[in-house]
This record gives C-alpha cells, sequence and structure tokens, in this order.
C-alpha cells in the first residue's frame, strides 16, 4: 500500500477533543489522508455525500442520532464508504447493532494506535474487522454459561429496540418527562415523542407504569 494513495478517512466524534486526537493518529501515526471530521451525525451526512471517504469512523453514542441510527443513512449519502465504529462501548449488544446497521468493523476508543491502523485498512479492503478483546470476552461468557447481561440480550420484547429507544425506554421507566428525557440525551421534545411511540407500538406499553413494569421483567430496574 506504500505505492498506492493514502486512504480517505471521515472522523465522526460528538466530542471535539477526541476528533482531534483521531486526526492526529489517524494521519500522523497511521499515514491515512483525513479528508473532514464532524460532531453531528446529520452533518456529517451531508459532508459525506460530497467528500465520499473511503473510510468513516464512528461513534455510537452521540446527542441526537445516534451513531448506530445514523449508519444507514451515511452509507445511503456515501455507499462506497466502509464504516468502523469507534467507541467505549464493549458490549456485544452494542456490536450486533452496528453490524446489522452496516458497519465493516468494532473497534473500542482505548485500543491501540496499531489496532486502529489495521482495522481502517481491514474494512478499507473489503473485510469485516472487530476487536479480539469483544470478541474474546464473548467467547469467554458463552464457554463459562455466563447469563448475558438483560441489557444485551438479543431476543423478547427488548430486541426490537434501536439503542437510542432503549436510552429512552430506561429513561422513562424510571419516570422522566419527556422534557426531561429531551435534557438528558440532548435531542428535540418531538423527537422523544417520536421514540415514545415506537415504544408503545413495539412494547405495547401505553404508561410509564407499564413501561417500569416491563423494565422490571426483562431485568433492567429493581423491584
Amino acid at each position: 500500500m506504500n505505492d498506492a494513495a493514502p486512504i480517505r478517512v471521515f472522523v465522526l466524534d460528538d466530542q471535539a477533543i477526541v476528533r482531534a486526537a483521531l486526526r492526529r493518529l489517524l494521519s500522523d501515526e497511521c499515514g491515512f489522508d483525513v479528508i473532514g471530521d464532524s460532531g453531528d451525525a446529520r452533518e456529517a451526512i451531508a459532508d459525506m455525500s460530497r467528500l465520499r471517504p473511503d473510510v468513516a469512523t464512528v461513534d455510537i453514542t452521540m446527542p441526537g442520532l445516534s451513531g448506530i441510527d445514523a449508519l444507514p443513512k451515511l452509507h445511503a449519502a456515501s455507499p462506497r464508504t466502509r464504516f468502523l465504529v469507534l467507541t467505549n462501548h464493549e458490549s456485544g449488544r452494542f456490536l450486533e447493532e452496528a453490524l446489522k446497521a452496516g458497519a465493516s468493523g468494532f473497534l473500542t476508543k482505548d485500543s491501540e494506535p496499531q489496532e486502529l491502523k489495521v482495522a481502517v485498512e481491514a474494512v478499507f479492503e473489503g473485510r469485516n474487522y472487530v476487536t479480539p478483546r469483544v470478541t474474546n470476552a464473548l467467547v469467554e461468557r458463552l464457554m463459562s454459561g455466563e447469563r448475558p447481561d438483560p441489557t444485551e440480550e438479543t431476543t423478547g420484547r427488548l430486541g426490537a429496540l434501536t439503542p437510542r429507544e432503549r436510552e429512552v425506554f430506561h429513561l422513562l421507566a424510571i419516570g422522566k418527562t419527556n422534557k426531561e428525557v429531551a435534557i438528558k440525551l440532548d435531542i428535540t421534545l418531538g423527537t422523544v415523542k417520536k421514540h415514545r411511540e415506537n415504544l408503545q407500538r413495539k412494547l405495547d406499553a401505553h404508561s410509564p407504569a407499564e413501561l417500569a413494569r416491563i423494565a422490571i421483567q426483562e431485568g433492567l430496574l429493581s423491584t
């Protein structure tokens, strides 16, 4: 790859200091061409339709539109771009959601720079890359017979919820108002109401009490 043009990378992360650090790592230590960055998924959709990067690193937890919810839209804006989720979450649930949404790679933010380089090159070449620390943890838990954390279950009623819907679900279940949820997640009231409608439809729950009951049954809240 030394004689080829450098891989063109776009960085999506809501934390400015993380974006700056990633730009430096990707450019100075990995030798890639960082052609843009954004702290907002909706802005990134427009940027990527114009820039058409080879690879984009995407954070999961962001205000407004989450990284996982944004992935299909980002792919539609730049179909040839390969996506590497770069996150603080080591949950198998998030890994599954990311892959389903169109990610080709999954890496934690505390990974070594060399692994970041390997991951970007892998997804650029059309391969999938999942950091061994996540896959190893999943295998160890399966072999030990340990029951998965309730928040990571992929079956049952919660299996149909997106990561953002699960966040809203938990906040509503503990009694937060629509306004409090909007402030906590930095989203609009209209977005909260839409998530609430989706929750009511998917969970067949039409009151905070019913949401709390389901949360207790699923092991997300204690009695």
